[in-house]
């Protein structure tokens, strides 16, 4: 499970340091890709279950074929270096609006990365949500 919120920068080659307690789970490789106004970086093994998602929601009618073909070719699979970085390409870092302050969070399944004052807007709504979620179902 990924939690936590962790803030860091990207350096001039667009690489971002992940946080020691996310490297081992991507120890082998992770698959980055664009997700809701951010990026999200799966394990193998959550890629896998994600996209198998994405396509039953397209069998189902649920999701335009377009989403898939839009997660996969803009999918990018990474490897954390000796210092726990992965570099992020210049098409997601344009998607994400990342420029150099970015903040990672844990969101169980995966991780994802944000631009920090979008981060910033996303939080505030996020929690306002939670308390909502908390008090319709009971928890």
């Amino acid at each position: 499970m990924f939690v936590g919120t962790f803030e860091h920068s990207l350096d001039e080659k667009g690489r971002i340091v992940l946080p020691s307690t996310f490297r081992s789970h991507l120890a082998d490789k992770g698959f980055l890709s664009q997700f809701d106004a951010c990026l999200g970086l799966w394990t193998e093994e959550g890629f896998r279950e994600v996209s198998s998602r994405l396509k039953d929601k397209i069998r189902d009618g649920l999701a335009p074929q377009e989403a898939l073909r839009a997660f996969a070719a803009n999918a990018h699979e990474v490897r954390p270096d000796a210092q726990g970085r992965i570099t992020i390409p210049q098409r997601l870092r344009d998607f994400a609006g990342l420029s150099r302050d970015a903040v990672v969070i844990g969101a169980i399944d995966r991780i994802e990365i944000w631009d920090a004052a979008r981060w910033a807007e996303v939080a505030n709504q996020a929690d306002g949500s939670l308390s909502q979620a908390v008090r319709a179902l009971g928890l």
